[in-house]
């Protein structure tokens, strides 16, 4: 018990941590993919990229050919990227919290391989990949 009084700090870190660990596995889909991970799976594998965030955030700016359907359009817009079922699918979003409830989407929709950006867009451009604002 004196443990724990000592280190109450330590145990709350640890017990958020799991928490979040655990939400997130019962939550969302998708394996986590590092930004050098997702540009080899771009790049060797033609992935697709899908970017769920909001219109306003996306219109900021966003990975170059990324396919944007926001996040709560997703479920009813499917369709549109119906031909990618096969293919690496990489979403993404701002940290990773939604992207990781849009992997859960299209996985339970049959797509194969699913991925989720680790760290989101912040990620991105934090490793010094270009975004643009086009398209």
């Amino acid at each position: 018990m004196d443990f724990l009084q000592q280190n109450i700090m330590w145990v709350i870190a640890a017990a958020v941590s799991g928490a979040m660990l655990i939400n997130s596995l019962i939550r969302g889909g998708g394996k986590g993919v590092s930004v050098a991970e997702a540009t080899l799976l771009i790049n060797r594998e033609d992935a697709l990229v899908l970017d769920v965030r909001e219109t306003s955030e996306w219109t900021a700016g966003h990975i170059p050919n990324a396919r944007h359907i926001a996040m709560g359009q997703l479920a009813k817009r499917l369709s549109e990227i119906d031909k990618h079922k096969e293919k690496p699918v990489i979403v993404c979003c701002a940290s990773g919290n939604r992207s990781s409830n849009a992997c859960g989407t299209l996985e339970r929709a049959g797509f194969a391989r699913v991925f989720n950006l680790n760290g989101g867009i912040g990620a991105w451009t934090g490793a010094g990949l270009p975004v643009t604002t086009k398209g």
